[in-house]
């Protein structure tokens, strides 16, 4: 999903209906930050502001979703690509949810190892490891060469601690 494309849509929808950032917020019963958020293509919005936000807009949610106002021949094409790339942005949402949950638990097993005198090697192999397929996923799902950069340093990381924890 193109967050900017989709913030843009958003802004230029709010400015038709002659609303100020403030007053979206104020019907969507969220924060003016937020808004300000989605309009510079920080972020998306909660996928249940969806349908309020395409009735305040006067736009459908597929439109918002595609960052564009749908011409009626596409509307099909258009609808299945968006649950696709919804679908995928779900899941991708999910796996940085576990992902986070993961590293801070191995981060904090580590820590604990080193207070405790006691050998890591292995906890930090399986934090490197499991840090390079996190940001390998990462690059597929972006193509952003910065995350394909990082699953490299991690995968070196990995290899060498690895070595470590065998030679240990």
């Amino acid at each position: 999903m193109d967050k900017v494309k989709i913030g843009q849509f958003i802004a230029d929808c709010r400015k038709d209906k002659k609303l100020t950032q403030e007053q979206l917020a104020e019907k969507l019963n969220i924060s003016k930050n937020a808004v300000s958020k989605w309009e510079r293509g920080i972020c998306l919005m909660d996928m249940s502001l969806l349908k309020p936000l395409s009735e305040i807009l006067d736009v459908s949610v597929n439109d918002i979703l595609s960052g564009e106002k749908i011409p009626e021949d596409k509307i099909k094409e258009k609808s299945e690509e968006n649950i696709i790339k919804l679908s995928e942005f779900n899941h991708y949402k999910s796996v940085t949810i576990g992902t986070i949950f993961m590293l801070v638990t191995i981060t904090i097993i580590i820590i604990y190892s080193l207070i405790k005198n006691m050998e890591c090697f292995g906890y930090t192999t399986l934090l490197f490891g499991f840090s390079a397929v996190v940001y390998f996923y990462k690059y597929k799902q972006s193509n952003n060469r910065t995350f394909l950069l990082c699953a490299w340093c991690m995968i070196i990381a990995f290899i060498a601690n690895f070595i470590a924890f065998i030679f240990e």
